[in-house]
């Protein structure tokens, strides 16, 4: 390990984002990352993380605050002055070219390709990968490798730019546990052999076990910043969950759960690699916790039959579901996607027509669709639901987010729900509107149903969940009562703590 007394390569000095419209991002940050340490940055969703490695990369500038290159003032101004100056980003999913075999990837645009013969870039090549003690043929084509292995073929790409400072952002969120001791082995080597390195991850074991020096952000600002020798798992976790305040109701009535509604077997699909057994009653909400790339979209997808099975099965009230999202409807399973936008609304059209996509066949008579019966069906949503707006022939794209969502939930629960999916519903939502949602969650289990429900915000998951299980690379790896932890619990169970 490199002496922690050198000189910051790099100094973020009360640097503040405000977006148009009044968005804090960042509050009075200030960073100072040094030449030869593994310099840990994390926070939960939202705490600002990404809007700082924007201002680091020149993708974004700051409102306020100074950034400070080798002790001297620096402007990026754009993405390609950073790089020009020694920072190199690589991000979760850096691109890479498919067609291009590994050693055409690591020098694609930094004009080595056409200025060195064969040989010599090929040597530089060798000793790029020496420095990282990581061997790989330079070229095999990077269509045929892992993901762990174009990861490692971005980093490669990073250090071959002659990068100062490598910023290496949630590196390991999609790779298995042998890649990923590669990546972190990797970043090992890059702070010792004199390399700046800003490590972001929300696996916090992965913070505790390479860095030397963490810095927490939470809700924009920088709460705690550990120097070297005093990383401590329990500091992590109060810095990153801190003393919230409790804007949904937690206490919650035990309830007696109904017969098995949901029962998934060994389910694998195109996203799905690993068999996943889920088994939920009537009445109960089982939440999913995991990080970016644990699995939890692509579970709920493949449940309803958006993304292809491969194998296993999914049975509801009894009776198996075919895997096809017309087929699961039919079976009375719902779906409410995270981009409400794209995939759970028209935002072009009204509110009454949204709220009919999915039961245009229950709304009509002789074949023929009843608009009046539509339309009451839309007045009688918003009073059950409290969607908010001038009148239904409002379009939803003018609505705010939490009565939008409203708009997503209205398409569904006036048929026959036994099932209901849902990837963030209150993702974007301010608490007023997520209060709404929550209790409305809360209504349709009591009803009845079993939803299967992803929320990152762990305050609002358990808030809403009986059960709670954790995905971590593809795997359901903990079921754990809701009421048996709290938020700092959860984290460092998904965080690989405990």
């Amino acid at each position: 390990m490199a002496e922690g007394a050198q000189k910051p390569l790099l100094e973020l000095r009360s640097v503040s984002k405000v977006y148009v419209g009044g968005t804090r991002a960042l509050r009075d940050v200030s960073v100072a990352v040094r030449p030869g340490l593994v310099h840990g940055l994390v926070g939960g969703n939202g705490a600002g993380k990404s809007t700082l490695i924007k201002i680091i990369a020149g993708a974004e500038a700051p409102t306020t605050g100074t950034l400070r290159w080798r002790g001297e003032p620096a402007q990026f101004r754009r993405p390609a002055d950073a790089v020009s100056a020694g920072i190199a980003v690589v991000h979760q999913q850096s691109p890479v070219a498919p067609a291009l075999n590994v050693i055409e990837n690591v020098y694609l645009g930094h004009g080595a390709g056409g200025s060195w013969l064969p040989s010599r870039r090929l040597e530089h090549f060798r000793r790029t990968c020496e420095r990282l003690d990581y061997v790989i043929d330079p070229f095999e084509r990077v269509s045929e490798l892992s993901i762990g292995d174009r990861q490692m073929v971005s980093i490669l790409r990073a250090l071959a730019t002659g990068a100062a400072m490598i910023v290496l952002d949630e590196p390991t969120a999609s790779i298995g546990r042998a890649e990923r001791e590669a990546v972190l082995r990797s970043a090992r080597r890059l702070a010792v052999n004199g390399t700046a390195v800003l490590f972001v991850s929300h696996f916090l074991d992965e913070i505790v076990a390479i860095c030397d020096r963490v810095s927490v952000l939470r809700d924009g600002r920088l709460v705690d910043e550990m120097e070297e020798g005093a990383v401590d798992e329990d500091r992590i976790l109060r810095g990153i969950v801190g003393e919230r305040l409790e804007a949904i109701e937690k206490a919650r009535p035990s309830k007696a759960m109904g017969k098995p509604v949901l029962e998934v077997s060994a389910l694998t699909s195109t996203t799905v690699r690993n068999p996943v057994d889920v088994r939920l009653r009537a009445g109960e909400i089982v939440g999913l916790a995991g990080l970016l790339g644990s699995g939890r979209t692509a579970l709920l997808r493949s449940i309803f039959g958006a993304d292809r099975r491969v194998a296993g099965a999914v049975t509801v009230e009894g009776c198996a579901v075919a895997a096809r999202p017309g087929d699961a409807v039919r079976a009375g399973m719902a779906f409410v996607p995270e981009d409400r936008a794209g995939q759970g609304l028209i935002p072009e059209w009204e509110i009454w027509r949204n709220i009919s996509l999915t039961d245009l066949g229950g709304l009509s008579r002789s074949g023929v669709l009843d608009v009046g019966a539509e339309r009451r069906r839309a007045e009688q949503a918003c009073t059950d639901l409290g969607i908010v707006a001038e009148s239904i022939d409002t379009p939803v794209s003018r609505l705010s987010g939490g009565n939008a969502q409203k708009v997503v939930f209205a398409k569904w629960i006036y048929g026959a729900l036994s099932v209901l999916l849902l990837d963030e519903p209150t993702a974007g939502i301010d608490v007023s509107g997520k209060a709404d949602l929550i209790g409305l969650i809360r209504d349709l289990a009591s009803r009845g149903a079993a939803i299967l429900v992803a929320i990152s915000d762990f305050d609002e998951l358990l808030s809403v969940a009986d059960r709670v299980l954790v995905m971590r690379h593809g795997d359901v790896v903990r079921d754990v009562a809701a009421a048996s932890i709290d938020t700092s619990s959860l984290t460092a169970i998904v965080g690989g703590l405990q």
